[in-house]
């Protein structure tokens, strides 16, 4: 099906091919700046068309060039405005543009993944599991004006991201350009996406009687961690439940009062752990409406400790992706660069889900390293642009769901993944105590590897 100009490229970097076929069947610039035209209130496009940013902003978040300006410098050609005028779009992006970006990217590439059968077992079985968690953007470099005199840490916003952990993609993101907002603010807009059936993930931040009623209104179910402001009453006992791998397990029915009337009965699960969390805690408590005979208490604790699959996704963000440039001092601009990474990591999520249907998820997820993929795509995406011109690619638009998902099994087939093994560390050894002269603030390396031969030390 792929012509022979891509040829070379299926045999020497097929996960790039990868990621550009899906690039163009869900983000191709038409799409982009269609998206664009639909979510803008406020803004609209005179020369600088949206996908010109987004294919800037997407440069620097996969570490093809290491800065907005530099992408910029490097396609000055094809743009017609000059640098401030990006950066000024940048700057007034509104939230909901990149947040609808995400959403798109989402729905799209569902089923893909669902086709080519690349899906995870779901964390509770029969329920669509989502996990909703907090991101707040790193500081940023005192650039601004207003930020030049101070010597605190400035955040340039924060954000909630919903994550699909069967599909491992990230469903939504709620994005808020103040730094200092409270998660619980920001449940509301969450709200907004719960559909019947599903089973929400959170921590203790999302504990709220309106965030626990608002759910349950809408059809769906929950394992949330128990905040201790939370008002409840016992109707009944602790009894034991069993164990799980992490601790012992006991279960209560309690009651809930509505903040304007009404209650909610839920189950309250005890976890009692065998080593404590890094806060100390020895115990933990989840609440959830699940009936017992569709879960039992320790089902419910072990859904729960699979939370972190959240964590190893913005984490993922950070290390692998550059989701939080810290050069971008204006909210908008944070919270796009933010989102684009998202965006990145959701096609990368297409590209293991097609691994995963070929080679095998146990082998996918235990020596694949996201970190490496992203290395290799970072640096042949470019060239493999310039080799290919842009009519080429337009066969990924125009195929059917299920000739696409050939194509992509097509390609996993031709993946080395001995290029992109893990090399997972050994357990951290503890720091030496340290020792220093002031006499003496510097050594040589070299005379210290001389001694290490000789066996002897300096003390």
């Amino acid at each position: 099906m792929l012509g022979k100009v891509f040829q070379q490229f299926v045999e020497k970097s097929p996960v790039t091919v990868m990621v550009a076929g899906v690039l163009e069947r869900v983000l191709n610039p038409d799409l982009l700046d269609e998206l664009f035209d639909g979510t803008a209130k406020q803004q609209y496009t005179r020369e600088l068309l949206f996908s010109t940013v987004f294919d800037l902003m997407s440069q620097v978040v996969c570490g093809m060039q290491p800065s907005i300006h530099a992408a910029y410098q490097a396609s000055m050609e094809e743009i017609s405005v000059s640098i401030t005028s990006v950066y000024n779009k940048l700057n007034g992006l509104e939230p909901q543009i990149p947040a609808a970006l995400v959403r798109h990217t989402a729905q799209e590439l569902t089923p893909v993944i669902r086709e080519m059968g690349g899906a995870r077992e779901p964390l509770v079985a029969g329920y669509r599991t989502k996990i909703v968690d907090g991101n707040c953007i790193e500081a940023t470099e005192h650039r601004l004006q207003e930020l030049r005199h101070s010597g605190a840490g400035a955040l340039p916003g924060k954000s909630l991201v919903v994550l699909d952990p069967a599909l491992q993609l990230v469903l939504e993101v709620v994005p808020c350009e103040d730094g200092h907002a409270q998660e619980r603010a920001l449940v509301p807009q969450v709200l907004q996406q719960v559909e019947a059936g599903d089973v929400w993930l959170a921590d203790r931040n999302f504990c709220t009687r309106g965030f626990l009623f608002g759910l349950v209104e809408r059809g769906a179910a929950f394992i949330i961690r128990q905040h201790q402001s939370l008002p409840w009453e016992p109707l009944g006992p602790l009894q034991p439940a069993g164990r799980i791998a992490s601790g012992r397990v006991a279960e209560q029915p309690i009651r809930v009062p509505g903040e304007e009337g009404g209650e909610l009965g839920l189950r309250r699960i005890q976890l009692q752990l065998d080593r404590p969390t890094r806060e100390g805690e020895t115990e933990l408590y989840l609440l959830t409406p699940l009936p017992q005979a569709r879960l039992s208490a320790r089902r419910v604790a072990v859904a729960y400790g699979k939370r972190w699959r959240i964590e190893t996704a913005l984490q993922e963000l950070a290390t692998h992706l550059q989701s939080e440039l810290n050069t971008l001092g204006y909210p908008r601009a944070a919270l796009l660069g933010f989102c684009v990474a998202v965006v990145a990591y959701n096609v990368l999520a297409v590209v293991k889900a097609a691994l995963r249907a070929v080679h095998g998820e146990k082998k996918i997820d235990s020596e694949v390293s996201g970190y490496y993929l992203a290395h290799e795509i970072g640096g042949t995406y470019r060239g493999m642009l310039i080799a290919i011109p842009p009519p080429e690619w337009g066969v990924f638009r125009q195929i059917p769901l299920e000739e696409f998902v050939a194509v992509l099994y097509f390609l996993a087939q031709w993946v080395r993944l001995a290029a992109f093994r893990k090399h997972p560390r050994g357990p951290k050894k503890p720091s030496p105590k340290r020792y220093y002269d002031r006499h003496h603030p510097h050594v040589s390396t070299a005379r210290l590897l001389a001694q290490r031969k000789t066996g002897i030390s300096t003390p």
